[in-house]
């Protein structure tokens, strides 16, 4: 299904702000100190990478959903919520603290949790897209 551009833009905006805010919310949340292992960057990466993964495995592949709902919630709301850069800025700083140890061990988890869960995303929103939506099962309901 296409989508308008300016509608997919507002999409876009819309879920970027929403993301941001809350990023900067966890962020306050659960603040760390510069040798402090970054947790939060973490877990907002993995969940990330989790509910990402779910939506391409699952909302994506349906073809009644918008491509509009697509760039906000993929582009727009999980790619302002997290961020790589915030990894590579974290893993520069604890190495410049001296804490190359801990700025391994993030970086690994990050990326070794970052793809299990991204898998785990796409085989839930796989199972996802395979059942009936509401709508489909009442309608299906009617015709017998």
């Amino acid at each position: 299904m296409r989508s308008s551009p300016a509608l997919t833009l507002l999409a876009v905006a819309v879920g970027g702000v929403a993301g941001t805010g809350l990023r900067l919310g966890f962020d306050l949340a659960f603040p760390h100190g510069d040798a402090e292992f970054p947790i939060e960057t973490l877990v907002v990466n993995l969940v990330g990478t989790l509910a990402l993964g779910w939506l391409v495995g699952g909302l994506w592949t349906r073809p009644t959903t918008p491509g509009w709902l697509k760039a906000g919630l993929g582009s727009g709301l999980i790619g302002s919520f997290t961020t790589l850069s915030a990894v590579m800025a974290s893993l520069l700083v604890l190495t410049r603290e001296g804490e190359a140890w801990l700025a391994a061990l993030y970086l690994l988890v990050s990326v070794l949790g970052g793809l299990l869960l991204a898998a785990l995303g796409l085989k839930l929103g796989s199972r996802l897209a395979h059942r009936p939506m509401p709508h489909e099962v009442s309608d299906a309901g009617a015709t017998l």
